[in-house]
């Protein structure tokens, strides 16, 4: 499909900077059918069924996000996917003055080795030294803010327990799902009353979930590849729930592109460990996902096209146009939306 089908203006004032305050307090635009409704995200228990489960990511953000040199040349690096024990692809600021086997000092005792660049443009950065990389960026790293927060102020002391969901665990992503951030302990109580299941699965979100799409067809896209796990006992509960007529409800694009991943033709979800590259697109059968909360996406992104596919492009296009006319914030820190299927 053409990628220009997935276009839409934007106003830079309707891009939030920060969450709403509480979590829970963000609007919520329902689309279920081809009805448009305004609520909040606190609703969420009377908008789901009894029987129904949420299926959140819990992935954790690291502080991926380093600035150092080499020599005498500045060098900005994102870690973009994790390769191996020491080893991670980033995307890298001014790569043209870094080469192979090239040292780059990111301070606080933290280098590592220029590799081998990526199709993508990626580098591969090998980190030198003996203690965990976990630690080193802990001690050099800062949140790596999505670019239109970042273009518009530094991140803070707040960044860092604002980009964090509640569910946050597994550390390895460098990009938050965001869809879960609008969620708080005394919501996630709410919704076990009304009889709303929840489980967790975990898919470290790369930089690449940012990547602009530049080609002129979907069919010419390269997309990026993450990693996921669903384990055994957790595949069991959630097709034990769809038996019993419980819809699977992915909060946020990465749970639910984990999902689909591990589903075989029958809507079975099987467990799964490994890369997942999935493109979703118009036109695609969704095998085990029957709703999605998610967050407003950026304009021709594969997320866009993501919840195209689910509700149908010209529906999404008139949820957008109505989001934005309505004064709805957008993006990581902005409002959400649950898409609900007919």
């Amino acid at each position: 499909m053409r990628v220009d089908l997935f276009d839409f203006d934007l106003p830079s004032d309707r891009i939030a900077l920060r969450p709403a305050s509480p979590r829970d307090s963000a609007r919520l635009l329902l689309v279920q059918g081809d009805a448009l409704e305004d609520r909040v995200v606190t609703d969420l228990p009377g908008l789901l069924r009894e029987g129904d489960v949420l299926l959140f990511n819990d992935t954790r953000v690291i502080p991926a996000q380093l600035e150092g040199h080499r020599g005498n040349a500045r060098v900005g690096a994102t870690l973009h996917k994790r390769e191996g024990p020491r080893e991670w692809r980033a995307f890298v600021r001014n790569a043209r003055r870094v080469r192979d086997g090239d040292r780059i000092d990111f301070g606080s005792g933290v280098t590592a080795l220029a590799g081998s660049k990526g199709t993508d443009g990626s580098l591969l950065l090998t980190f030198e030294g003996k203690e965990p990389v976990e630690l080193l960026l802990e001690r050099a790293g800062r949140m790596p803010l999505p670019p239109y927060i970042a273009g518009k102020r530094e991140a803070d002391a707040r960044d860092a327990s604002d980009y964090q969901t509640m569910f946050a665990r597994e550390k390895g992503a460098v990009a938050a799902p965001t869809a879960a951030l609008h969620f708080t302990p005394r919501l996630m109580k709410a919704l076990e009353a009304a009889g709303i299941g929840h489980e967790t699965l975990t898919l470290h979100v790369g930089a690449g979930t940012f990547l602009p799409v530049k080609v002129d067809d979907t069919e010419d896209h390269d997309m990026h590849a993450e990693w996921g796990r669903i384990d055994v006992a957790t595949a069991g509960r959630l097709n034990a729930a769809r038996k019993r007529g419980g819809r699977l409800i992915a909060v946020g694009t990465t749970s639910l592109r984990l999902l689909e991943s591990a589903a075989d033709e029958a809507g079975r979800v099987r467990p799964f460990e490994g890369d997942t590259a999935i493109f979703i697109t118009p036109g695609y059968r969704f095998r085990a996902t029957d709703g999605l909360l998610t967050n407003f996406h950026l304009p021709r992104s594969t997320l866009f096209m993501l919840v195209s596919a689910l509700m149908g492009r010209e529906r999404m296009q008139a949820a957008y146009a109505h989001a934005i006319d309505d004064g709805y914030r957008f993006y990581s820190y902005g409002d959400a939306s649950l898409l609900l299927p007919a």
